[in-house]
């Protein structure tokens, strides 16, 4: 008799150097897998490892391998789009003993209410605390939630920044942010988990695709306790904690100046023609 067929085993997740993490992140509290672990991680991510495609706007592509990604996240002083970075802060989860499961979402930032569906091209993680599910998402740019987002709750969650809410959108849960007094989509999502071949062909999408805007636009974000700094071609956008924004048109000297001294990049000279044709105005 033909022995019973079994599902497969999803392979586990790589492993990860908690302590250059820890270090990068400047984190030195407790690894106990705990909600107040997982808040301090959420926090702390985006405001150590900006939120950038550089690579994308140049051409490079992404690599997702969990080496190359922390060679660059962990180590080159640069930071990574949510591929990357959730994909980094699942991995460090799991090694600290929490329960993930990766998802995926719709973008509908800055869309209008109308506009068609769009493909399923962010990562964000599930992570299960005490038997309670949460939202977890260090890669969003400038709408990274600063803090786990209860999976369960319909109420308004607050955050350092914005408030966020979990409403029921048209292919599945969608969570939407209050700024300047309106709600507005964010992303749609289902729970359904996704697998690292999942990820790697949206992954091709977003950092390939002709209509990709991260192979059009310079976009490059930070949130700390303080303000949300967001850089998006030659434009730096300040928000402060309390609400209040400012613009800044920059050069090329400032755009420079920019990514070292607000989002801590270190700029390789490489990055100097695209610096210039950004602040140009101009398109890939």
């Amino acid at each position: 008799m033909a022995a019973a067929l079994q599902a497969p085993v999803a392979a586990p997740a790589p492993s990860v150097n908690l302590d250059a993490y820890f270090a990068r992140i400047g984190y030195t509290g407790a690894r106990a897998p705990t909600l107040a672990t997982l808040c301090a991680l959420a926090e702390r991510q985006p405001a150590r490892i900006p939120f950038e495609a550089i690579d994308v706007r140049l051409g490079r592509g992404v690599d997702l391998d969990p080496t190359a990604v922390d060679a660059k996240l962990l180590h080159a002083g640069r930071g990574g789009y949510c591929f990357e970075q959730n994909g980094l802060l699942r991995r460090v989860l799991l090694a600290l003993g929490f329960e993930v499961t990766g998802l995926a979402a719709r973008v509908r930032w800055l869309l209008a209410d109308d506009a068609p569906p769009t493909p399923r091209t962010h990562m964000v993680l599930k992570v299960i605390v005490d038997g309670e599910a949460w939202l977890v998402d260090a890669g969003f740019g400038s709408c990274t939630p600063t803090t786990p987002l209860n999976l369960r709750s319909r109420a308004a969650q607050r955050s350092a920044h914005e408030a966020y809410r979990f409403v029921d959108g048209s292919h599945g849960t969608l969570l939407q942010a209050r700024i300047d007094e309106h709600w507005v989509p964010v992303y749609e999502f289902t729970e359904e988990p996704q697998l690292d071949a999942d990820y790697a062909l949206y992954n091709w999408h977003t950092s390939t695709h002709p209509q990709s805007h991260f192979r059009h636009q310079l976009i490059v974000a930070r949130v700390t306790s303080e303000a949300r700094y967001a850089l998006r071609d030659a434009t730096l956008s300040v928000r402060r904690s309390g609400g209040e924004l400012s613009r800044h048109r920059l050069d090329a000297d400032g755009i420079e100046q920019a990514l070292a001294e607000v989002f801590g990049l270190r700029v390789e000279p490489s990055w100097r023609a695209m610096i210039e044709r950004t602040a140009s105005g101009e398109r890939q």
